[in-house]
């Protein structure tokens, strides 16, 4: 009900800063569900932390992977998610009870994993220094896509909104469209600047309605197609952009670029600092810059599937930005005045009697008419905001909130029985076979969870070598160095760590992490190295 009175006229972008999610972990990636009811947000320590946006509390953590997670991607129905991390493992999860479904494991890192909208049986995959690739669930097989030139393999890809077609973009700008059940070339163009100059292609991303997409590119303009134009086109078109987008004044790169819900907006993270470009999409002005703290860098943004609100994160915290909201009371009671002063009250001479002669007598048709109208009060509609064009009712079956669990002590101790202290009353009264019985169900009632399958991707030509991106320890960026974040991961949770062993006992991946970021961060403060077996203990 209430996303129907979002204004339609009105101006539906965030206009200020509303709060953040600690996750304890430095996050690092964020994507909503397709109802924007769950965000899961992946940390350096390789955690998936899946928040209730509704409560703005932690309704599940996922200790998913040991190294840190890169991308994420819900499926469609929300049951599933997909992760990379940077040790180039891909693996599937069951949101609803953590388990892992099955991993695969690549040659080289991965930049960006994400599902097919339709059909959660195939993954795309883009590796580092390799053509896409496809990947099959339910048989574990993958399929390596065709690129344009077997020497460029810097190579970025993407479902269109439907998932019918597939556009990957290359380092020397050409976009190729494949139909996606047969990968056959359907339409190409390439993206140029101003003269014959080509340009590298960093992402492609699709709007959630209409048939827009975008395409952020090297040179620094994000550039707004229409689909249909492309695929009209046919194979070497030369389509003409709807929108050509930029920064003129400071030249700024943009680190991620996405649509609004409706489509109407874009907003682009700068690569250089925390500010939030927003554009209306129909006419191309700028209509918002948001400015987050300074000196930060940001490192994803998502904006929610159905509300004016946005998520970004820089320097390991997840920040939402949202409208402005003014209190309307008059929208509770049509009669309500609001009053810049008190106003004496003058009442009436039969108001508080029984019976009030000075009322006026209601019209007898109206209120018959409306008391003989049966209203339906059990038939539910659907919420156009969670329906695509081409459906008509809602998915039954999905997943828009999470259980939230309580937090157990020691969950080692007798996690669904009585307390200990019940037992061992109980134990004499009930005998020595109910004793044992009693211990194996205090043992463990679960079974053991059977160990996901991994699979192995073989990728001809493939550097073996490559380090991710968010590692920062080949390439040419200074700001990716800061962006892996380990030694400014310690920077601002000092305050946290105290609550970390209590709230994850038993995590093998936080510990060896935080131990270096710890460790990292001393050394830098004291500008001397640490001995081999020193840590924060013998400073102390």
């Amino acid at each position: 009900m209430n996303l129907e009175l979002l204004e339609s006229f009105g101006q539906n972008y965030p206009e200020e800063a509303d709060g953040t999610l600690d996750c304890i972990s430095m996050a690092l990636t964020c994507t909503f569900n397709r109802w924007g009811t769950l965000l899961a947000v992946g940390c350096n320590d390789g955690r998936i932390v899946i928040w209730d946006f509704l409560t703005r509390g932690i309704a599940k953590i996922i200790s998913a992977h040991i190294h840190p997670v890169c991308s994420l991607c819900w499926s469609r129905d929300g049951h599933k998610l997909v992760s990379a991390s940077t040790d180039n493992m891909v693996s599937q999860w069951d949101v609803l009870t953590g388990d892992c479904d099955q991993r695969f494991r690549f040659p080289s890192p991965i930049l960006k994993v994400q599902y097919h909208p339709r059909d959660q049986n195939k993954v795309l995959v883009c590796p580092m220094k390799s053509a896409p690739v496809m990947l099959t669930l339910s048989d574990s097989k993958h399929v390596v896509l065709p690129v344009d030139d077997d020497s460029d393999l810097n190579v970025v890809a993407s479902f269109d909104r439907r998932g019918e077609y597939i556009y990957t973009g290359n380092a020397k700008g050409k976009i190729l469209v494949l139909k996606t059940d047969t990968q056959d070339l359907v339409a190409s163009f390439r993206v140029t600047t101003g003269t014959s100059n080509t340009t590298a292609i960093k992402s492609i991303e699709f709007a959630r309605k209409g048939s827009c997409f975008l395409i952020n590119t090297a040179d620094r303009i994000i550039r707004v197609y229409d689909g249909r134009e492309i695929l009209t086109c046919g194979r070497d078109g030369e389509p003409e952009p709807m929108q050509k987008l930029q920064d003129l004044v400071n030249r700024t790169p943009w680190k991620k670029c996405c649509f609004s819900g409706d489509g109407e907006y874009i907003v682009a993270g700068s690569a250089r600092q925390h500010a939030l470009y927003i554009w209306e999409k129909s006419i191309g002005n700028l209509v918002k810059i948001l400015h987050g703290t300074r000196g930060e860098l940001l490192l994803d943004v998502a904006w929610h599937p159905v509300r004016p609100i946005i998520a970004s994160i820089s320097s390991g915290v997840v920040s939402i930005w949202a409208q402005n909201q003014v209190e309307n009371w008059s929208a509770f009671a049509p009669d309500f005045k609001e009053l810049d002063e008190n106003v004496e009250y003058e009442e009436r001479e039969s108001e508080f009697d029984i019976e009030d002669e000075d009322k006026s007598e209601p019209e007898q048709t109206g209120a018959d008419a409306a008391e003989d109208e049966e209203v339906d009060v059990t038939s539910v509609d659907p919420i156009a905001a969670f329906c695509s064009s081409d459906e008509e009712l809602e998915d039954s079956k999905a997943l828009l909130y999470l259980p939230i669990a309580p937090e157990v002590e020691d969950p080692e101790e007798n996690p669904y029985g009585p307390p200990p202290e019940a037992v061992q009353a109980a134990i004499p009264e009930e005998g020595i076979g109910c004793e044992k019985k009693r211990q194996s169900l205090s043992d463990g009632p679960q079974p053991p969870k059977k160990k996901p399958k991994t699979t192995n991707i073989e990728l001809q030509g493939v550097p073996n070598d490559e380090v991710h991106p968010l590692l920062g320890v080949k390439g040419d960026g200074k700001s990716k160095k800061k962006q892996a974040g380990r030694p400014k991961g310690s920077k601002g949770k000092e305050k946290d760590s105290p609550f970390k062993p209590k709230l994850y006992k038993g995590d093998r991946g936080s510990l060896p992490l935080e131990g270096g970021a710890a460790k990292g961060k001393v050394q830098a403060e004291l500008g001397q190295p640490l001995p081999a077996g020193g840590g924060i203990s013998e400073l102390l």
